[in-house]
């Protein structure tokens, strides 16, 4: 078994989301952040929100991977560089927006300006898109790389998002399962 810990980007993942469907799949193997700054994310509170889902997760199962999208990428990046002892399964990384692109909310998000991918301590899946407006592939795949994490591109699928009519996006599940079967 594997227990998931859900991180979405700004203001959550909304019900059409394939953050959200692949929750309710899961059932009670997935746990949502919930932090207190949804709409004007603030990096501690998002890293405190991830070890909070963390714990609840790890107490259903031992191997806790980490399904992260947009701004929630980097928050999942940042607390596994502050815990790299905890155990996890993997990082899924979807969509990771660049905090120096032209389209970084900096006035919503201003404490994500500063944050920078180091290597992480499980093994790890970045996927982007060839057009999504938050990140272009190059800074995507750059991202992945200093991660050390493998690296993915679905297409031109847009910001990997309800908007991109992805639904329960099985390709992203296929992508998963191949993180997760390591």
């Amino acid at each position: 078994m594997v227990a998931y810990v859900i991180i979405p980007g700004i203001d959550g993942s909304d019900a059409q989301h394939w953050q959200t469907l692949w929750e309710r799949q899961w059932g009670t193997s997935a746990v949502r952040i919930s932090p207190a700054s949804w709409s004007a994310p603030d990096l501690d509170d998002w890293v405190g929100s991830v070890q909070e889902a963390y714990d609840d997760a790890f107490r259903r199962d031992s191997r806790v991977v980490l399904v992260a999208h947009s701004l929630g990428c980097w928050a999942a990046s940042t607390w596994l560089n502050k815990n790299p002892s905890s155990p996890t399964g993997g990082a899924f990384m979807v969509a990771p927006p660049d905090p120096h692109g032209p389209a970084f909310p900096r006035q919503a998000a201003p404490t994500f300006m500063k944050v920078t991918a180091q290597p992480l301590p499980s093994p790890a899946l970045v996927v982007g898109s060839a057009n999504d407006p938050y990140c272009t592939p190059e800074a995507a795949a750059g991202f992945a790389a200093r991660w050390e994490a493998r690296w993915h591109l679905a297409g031109a699928c847009g910001h990997l998002n309800s908007a991109s009519g992805l639904g329960s996006w099985p390709h992203g599940r296929e992508l998963l399962d191949s993180l997760t079967q390591q």
